[in-house]
């Protein structure tokens, strides 16, 4: 025991422990170490946090980061100046024998150096996240709100708009199971709880606002919302903050997709907003979500749900790995070039197939089956195709459209059937105008805003379609009551 505060002492570390002690019994207290419920600026059941409190915390942790730093860069100068020192000594004794060397000198030296790039390392990775790398798909924030219904809600920001990252967004009302919902499991607050509805949308900022009116939509309309767990698929970081701010109870987790992941495989297409990597992230939920996640639905960013997300859930799909809304009555060729037509191998591809657009922004995917037959790899050699045509100056392109034909060429007369009522898309008009479109005859449970054309937009320009007023209950962005 001696010995090795002897040696913290020798370090100058020997404060840092009992220091680092105490930080720790902290944050137990406070429910701030990794593993806990709660995140910074998040409701405990013992009570509500203020924000500058949370701010605080946030510079208090930065704080440690940084002492933790210096601490470390003052062992390394430490070790260098007894380097120094014994080097020096062992210079002196050779001088006194006649046999300088030069030798003690070199050993300093590299020692020295040594230290300094270990310290500008460690303060490039413990101050600079921004530099550490993520996996192609890496899950960096898990939130598991549970409510509390006795208290430890602050009901006085429920009123007032919450800005983040630029974003001013109402706090929506809280949202509670009917008292016939199927109670949670004993692991109730993991995403493997076999009763939850998983559901995945993507996260950019430009397409925000959507995503919002979409989980506000969601929550309106389903009996058991509790029961409800979103996945996010994020490409810049922050976003997940404007999310907990609207819905402090919801479950959800985010997960980073790498841009890079795709990017080398994207051909442009007739419309820029097609060509975001983001828009190909759904090609990998198999890889990104957890392995006990066994269904998903996949909602776009630019619809409303207006019926039971539930219902949707328990459509069957058979042998088959893909369910969604088809369209046999729509011109299939189309969505392809002249040149895949034109040719036999490419053409056979839907040999002993019935190909059916469907559209891919509304989908029930079974990610067992998907896994087991390595879908993803698929989609990938179709998208490789498209990019070694589209790179040879444009004559062997097989495709205009973006995410959606590769998806046409591995599913296209392989898709469980479901109602058209779950995807009643085009009311964004085409891609090139985004003109007005009217409902379609028949049940609604799902409003789509696919093409050019978005409800938010045309809103904001005093331009609406008169379908976007059925979207504009759900819109949480800005100050105004619904």
């Amino acid at each position: 025991m001696k010995s090795r505060q002897s040696f913290l002492r020798f370090l100058g570390l020997d404060g840092f422990f009992p220091l680092a002690s105490r930080v720790k019994r902290v944050l137990l207290r406070w429910r701030l170490l990794p593993g806990q419920a709660f995140a910074l600026g998040s409701t405990n059941p013992c009570g509500s946090r203020s924000v500058a409190e949370s701010l605080l915390l946030r510079f208090a942790l930065a704080g440690i980061k940084g002492a933790v730093v210096f601490l470390l860069v003052s062992a390394l100068s430490r070790l260098a100046d007894s380097f120094d020192f014994k080097t020096r000594r062992r210079r002196r004794w050779r001088k006194g024998w006649g046999g300088g060397s030069r030798r003690g000198g070199g050993t300093l030296r590299w020692v020295v150096r040594l230290s300094g790039l270990c310290s500008a390392a460690m303060v490039m990775v413990l101050l600079a996240p921004s530099l550490q790398s993520f996996p192609p798909a890496e899950a960096i924030r898990s939130s598991q709100y549970l409510r509390f219904p006795g208290g430890g809600y602050n009901h006085r920001l429920a009123a007032s708009a919450i800005e983040t990252k630029g974003f001013s967004f109402r706090q929506a009302p809280w949202f509670y199971n009917a008292a016939d919902c199927e109670p949670p499991s004993a692991n109730g607050s993991s995403v493997c709880d076999s009763s939850l509805v998983h559901v995945a949308i993507t996260l950019d900022e430009e397409y925000l606002r959507g995503s919002i009116a979409a989980v506000h939509s969601v929550l309106t309309h389903t009996q058991c919302p509790e029961s409800v767990f979103f996945h996010f698929l994020v490409s810049e970081l922050g976003l997940e903050s404007v999310v907990r701010s609207a819905f402090p109870g919801l479950r959800f987790k985010v997960y980073y997709f790498d841009p890079d992941r795709v990017r080398w495989l994207i051909s442009t297409s007739v419309r820029q907003a097609l060509d975001q990597p983001l828009n190909y992230a759904r090609n990998y939920l198999a890889d990104i979500l957890e392995r006990c996640v066994s269904r998903v639905i996949y909602l776009d960013s630019d619809l409303v749900v207006v019926d039971d997300i539930s219902k949707l859930w328990r459509k069957g799909l058979g042998s088959r790995a893909v369910g969604a809304p088809e369209y046999c009555h729509a011109n299939f060729t189309k969505y392809f070039t002249y040149r895949f037509w034109s040719n036999k191998r490419l053409a056979a591809t839907f040999s002993g197939r019935r190909p059916c657009y469907f559209n891919t922004g509304v989908m029930v995917l079974d990610l067992v089956r998907w896994r087991r037959a390595g879908y993803t790899r698929r989609i990938e050699r179709w998208m490789v195709v498209q990019k070694r045509g589209a790179t040879s100056g444009g004559a062997g392109r097989i495709y205009e459209l973006g995410s959606l034909p590769p998806f046409l060429l591995v599913f296209a007369g392989q898709v469980a059937p479901i109602e058209h009522r779950w995807n009643l898309h085009g009311l964004g008009g085409d891609n090139v105008n985004g003109s007005c479109r009217n409902l379609h005859p028949g049940p609604v449970s799902l409003l789509h805003w696919s093409g050019k054309g978005k409800p938010w937009s045309r809103l904001d320009s005093n331009q609406p379609c008169p379908l976007d007023h059925l979207w504009a209950p759900y819109d949480l962005y800005g100050f105004a009551a619904i």
